[in-house]
């Protein structure tokens, strides 16, 4: 074999295997999405501003959440009850669905939320990892997944983590979610989170950057966008933290800020089912579009 023969064969073999890496990037790659939007109206959900992105209301949402969290923090109770504080009594009323007895995250999301997702490989030729419903039922305008990650301000640097880094995702206002369970993004954010560690209490959630996550819903990053085939059945909406959402449940929220001296409330990102969604079924989402 001749050297240009051999270089062009080392040329189409990298070719072969950018291609086929760009299959998988490119249906989480903003940039992609946003410039083939215009192929499927479908694709596409537009809002005026910030507020008009919501499906349901912020107080739905934390509903759903202090739900599953609370029946959660119940089936890890014999590890907590010296966490105990003042207004632990109001948190056992909904989570008595449940049962006394210790159960894992997917018994609790099912019990509490009458269904179960979890991360299996995509339906979709070549993109990687996608999320289905499992078991259950999910009634449109449910809270279907979280968005995990570290979140930063639109002024804050994420240059070096956002390099080959498919699961950035942009808020209406320029805040950013750093979904990457790897790499530079895995080690920040274990950081950010111990530094916001308050006495015996974590404020968020590590366990997403492995393979079981006590939180089932933090596999949001893992839903693939939508395309012409396959149309979307749930949606992004942000959603802040309220003020009163009770400490010792911090630990199951799957994002922390950059910054230690952020002042905003804590920004999430929640996936909302758009129609029901049965058993069996791949989630795909769509992106909104600010228009004026």
């Amino acid at each position: 074999m001749s050297d240009i023969q051999t270089s062009l064969w080392m040329f189409t073999v990298v070719l072969r295997r950018f291609q086929n890496k760009w299959k998988s990037y490119r249906h989480r790659f903003v940039p992609w999405v946003v410039f083939n939007l215009s192929k499927n109206e479908k694709t596409l959900r537009n809002v005026t501003e910030r507020s008009k992105d919501k499906l349901v209301p912020d107080e739905e949402v934390s509903r759903s959440l202090l739900t599953l969290f609370r029946a959660l923090f119940r089936s890890h109770g014999f590890h907590q009850r010296q966490f105990q504080t003042p207004f632990m009594p109001q948190l056992t009323s909904e989570a008595e669905q449940v049962g006394g007895d210790p159960v894992c995250g997917q018994d609790a999301m099912l019990q509490t939320l009458g269904f179960c997702i979890e991360r299996k490989p995509s339906t979709l030729p070549f993109a990687g990892s996608g999320v289905f419903v499992t078991k259950g039922f999910v009634p449109k305008g449910a809270t279907v997944a979280m968005y995990p990650g570290t979140v930063y301000q639109p002024y804050e640097p994420i240059l070096l983590q956002s390099i080959r880094n498919p699961f950035v995702f942009r808020c209406i206002d320029g805040i950013l979610v750093d979904g990457n369970d790897k790499g530079i993004s895995r080690m920040v954010f274990k950081s950010c989170s111990g530094r916001d560690r308050i006495g015996p209490f974590l404020t968020s959630d590590t366990s997403w950057l492995t393979d079981t996550p006590q939180n089932p819903l933090a596999v949001g990053q893992y839903v693939n966008n939508c395309s012409d085939e396959r149309p979307a059945n749930v949606c992004y909406q942000e959603y802040d933290v309220p003020d009163k959402f009770p400490i010792e449940l911090h630990q199951y929220l799957p994002n922390v800020n950059y910054s230690q001296g952020t002042q905003r409330r804590l920004r999430c990102v929640v996936l909302v089912s758009l129609r029901d969604i049965s058993a069996g079924e791949e989630l795909f989402s769509n992106y909104y579009t600010i228009v004026h």
